[in-house]
């Protein structure tokens, strides 16, 4: 049957009415969201399998940082593709805050860059949390360069022959770490391998001169003697190995750090960030919670704001956007 006319308009201006009711209860929906936050467990997702230094690192701060939000704070870790399924996943999880993200820099500023096609562009498709931590890269040698002892020696043995450094594969930060080296001196070689354990198992039989890797798996090695560390490559040196330089008091402005922090979906509201970067501090601050990251060879590291972090995060995945293409990195699918 066919409205009549004036129905039809009665009809929209209850529409618009209806409408102009709702809009309140749309605009206030995301801050009642917010106060009522956190309501149920959170899952802090890992991009690795159990035992790395990203899954160490979520197991030290998870039960912190779930006391500090009075919730249950589970790590789940769903591994593949160098950590990249797992933050994939969470960049595509509903931005309500229940779903959040450990990572290091190489899932999600390192790997995608080196995808023919990346399933995300970090800085758009996460909302930063806060950093927890920072570690060098450490900079060693084994038994067949047994008597550099300095970075600077390294660098001079290589201006006459050839100088082997293995990393834990393409791509990564380690490897990167290796071309910044490589422009100060071409003679370096980079050795990739298809993990930390073989880089270290040939480096410390003398297949090759020395590696470049996160500080975590080399820590007990160095204490050991078993490796020579030359140099660190953070800003400052770490207090755990405070006899060992930066790689700065040799090459100005050499800075290579590998963060570790905390990430939600973009469209996350901004109150409930501020809850979970105010209780991830709180949990940072903990001594428990230091003396753990120190063990790991991490140091506490929290950054001011929220937004200090997603600039950081927006700027390295610049910086080392160039640093793989002008070194040539073969893209995989």
């Amino acid at each position: 049957m066919r409205i009549p006319q004036p129905t039809r308009r009665g009809a929209l201006r209850k529409m618009a009415t209806l409408a102009a009711l709702l809009a309140p209860l749309a605009i206030t929906a995301p801050s009642m969201a917010a106060d009522n936050f956190p309501g149920k467990p959170i899952r802090l997702v890992v991009g690795y399998p159990p035992g790395g230094s990203n899954d160490i690192a979520a197991r030290i701060i998870a039960p912190e940082l779930g006391q500090a939000l009075g919730v249950s704070v589970v790590v789940e870790n769903r591994a593949g593709a160098s950590g990249v399924i797992g933050a994939d996943h969470v960049a595509k999880s509903e931005p309500d805050g229940y779903t959040l993200l450990l990572s290091s820099i190489s899932p999600i500023v390192l790997a995608p860059q080196t995808m023919a096609t990346p399933p995300f562009h970090a800085p758009k498709a996460f909302k930063a949390i806060n950093m927890m931590a920072l570690t060098p890269e450490a900079i060693a040698v084994g038994p067949r360069l047994s008597g550099v002892k300095t970075l600077k020696e390294l660098l001079d043995r290589a201006k006459t022959q050839q100088v082997t450094l293995s990393s834990s594969g393409t791509g990564g930060l380690p490897h990167l770490t290796i071309e910044l080296l490589r422009k100060v001196q071409p003679n370096i070689v980079h050795v990739p391998y298809k993990g930390a354990g073989p880089a270290v198992t040939d480096t410390l039989g003398a297949h090759v001169d020395g590696i470049v890797m996160d500080l975590p798996p080399l820590y007990s090695l160095i204490k050991e003697k078993r490796l020579a560390p030359l140099a660190v490559t953070s800003e400052k040196r770490v207090d755990f190995l405070a006899d060992v330089p930066t790689a700065q008091e040799i090459l100005p402005g050499f800075n290579v750090e590998n963060w570790v922090g905390i990430f939600a979906p973009a469209g996350t509201p901004d109150a409930i960030v501020a809850k979970l970067d105010a209780a991830l501090r709180k949990a940072v601050s903990q001594p428990k919670v230091k003396t753990l990251l120190a063990d790991a060879a991490m140091a506490p590291a929290v950054l001011d704001t929220p937004q200090d972090f997603q600039k950081r995060l927006a700027d390295d995945y610049a910086r080392w956007g160039k640093v793989i293409k002008d070194a040539g990195v073969e893209m995989t699918n």
